[in-house]
């Protein structure tokens, strides 16, 4: 496991834009695959997107493709997911995992884990 730690939620208007970041453990960061998952109330959680350790890879959950953007930058272990358009359904909190992995679309793979930050898109 490693320690990740997430920031740059907050609140915004539907239609504007936010980008997560992530910080990573270091040296063993460009070895894993990494994603950003989000839990609403009263949902369960779910994978938003995806990237692959050496970032050539990504998934994203339909209802953000063309919205969101998964990043990495390996020389300073960071992840993002920039997020545009933001709608009053992407309100959640965004959590950062990691997995040993170099690439999963599974959530029982991701065994490193944020605390989370809080988004929220008033309509």
């Amino acid at each position: 496991q490693v320690q990740l730690v997430e920031s740059g939620g907050g609140l915004v208007q539907a239609g504007e834009s936010l980008q997560l970041s992530c910080s990573g453990p270091g040296r063993a960061f460009k070895w894993i695959g990494m994603a950003w998952f989000r839990q609403a109330p009263g949902k369960e959680r779910e994978l938003v997107a995806s990237i692959s350790a050496a970032g050539g890879n990504t998934f994203y959950l339909d209802s953000v493709k063309e919205r969101f953007t998964i990043s990495r930058n390996n020389a300073i272990s960071m992840l993002y997911l920039t997020m545009n358009n933001l709608k009053p359904e992407d309100a959640a909190i965004y959590y950062c995992a990691g997995t040993a992995k170099l690439f999963s679309i599974t959530e029982s793979d991701y065994n490193s884990w944020g605390r989370g930050t809080q988004v929220a898109v008033s309509s």
